[in-house]
């Protein structure tokens, strides 16, 4: 009787065994599916924009004007958008896997769980919150990703909490058919998924202006720039660790610069 009772007791921790490694397996296997997907979009829809300058630790033009400087990347925004109409900009950040088009979808829930194509996705897409006007239009755009184990994704703004890092990375790019932006960023810590920091703010105001020196005094780590507040800002959000619904999130101001989907002297005469 002893003995097959270890028969069975062997049998269920080698069932248990098994069944735990095919789970580690199809999770590493939907990773590659993901990752594959999105690589091959950039792939397709990308391309190193020619005589681009390497603008990785520049500050750009002023906020509101225009500059010359053109972004490091052309995007095919109707391709994209032939493929889905919810594309709405493309997020690359020199240096990571940060390199992603950005949605806008009817809620904040559906891209959580679907690419940007609209497929079933674990690694879900990189979109903007739904109370935020089309366009970038408001004084601060929350955009939000999964933080992936595997580093895709938004993972890599988990990262700035480093000031090395943020050094390395001052600057990312968010390009749409109409503009394209860098991305000075300027603030990075941890938050709650309830927190104050998902304010939505139209425009300029006094209040803004308070929320800007809030955010900044929140940094992990040490940005030499002033926010302005006639400017606009990006939110970047994704998951974090350090307790129940934590968040990392970066922030980031909106630098106009000279093209539009990364094609110069584009900008603003796309619709």
């Amino acid at each position: 009787m002893g003995k097959w009772i270890r028969r069975v007791v062997v049998l269920a921790v080698a069932g248990v065994f098994l069944y735990s490694m095919a789970s580690i397996g199809m999770t590493l296997y939907r990773y590659y599916i993901s990752d594959k997907s999105y690589d091959d979009t950039a792939e397709q829809f990308t391309a190193l924009a020619t005589g681009a300058e390497d603008a990785a630790g520049e500050r750009g033009s002023a906020p509101g004007s225009v500059g010359t400087e053109t972004a490091p990347i052309r995007v095919d925004f109707d391709g994209l958008r032939a493929v889905n109409g919810d594309i709405v900009g493309w997020i690359y950040c020199q240096d990571t896997p940060i390199n992603y088009p950005v949605v806008r979808g009817e809620d904040n829930e559906f891209y959580l769980h679907h690419g940007f194509d609209g497929a079933d996705s674990n690694s879900g897409a990189i979109f903007m919150e739904v109370q935020n006007r089309p366009g970038f239009a408001d004084a601060n755009t929350v955009i939000y990703g999964h933080h992936m184990k595997n580093g895709s994704m938004f993972a890599a703004l988990a990262e700035y909490a480093d000031q090395t890092f943020y050094e390395e990375h001052p600057v990312m790019w968010l390009l749409t058919p109409e503009q394209d932006y860098k991305i000075i960023v300027f603030s990075g810590y941890t938050a709650s998924a309830g927190s104050d920091t998902y304010q939505i703010f139209e425009g300029a105001s006094g209040e803004f202006d308070e929320y800007l020196e809030t955010v900044q005094g929140r940094s992990d780590f040490t940005a030499d720039m002033e926010p302005d507040g006639a400017a606009k800002y990006v939110l970047l959000s994704t998951c974090a660790y350090d307790f129940e619904d934590a968040r990392y999130v970066i922030h980031g101001m909106l630098v106009p610069v000279g093209s539009a989907a990364g094609v110069p002297g584009e900008a603003g005469q796309r619709g």
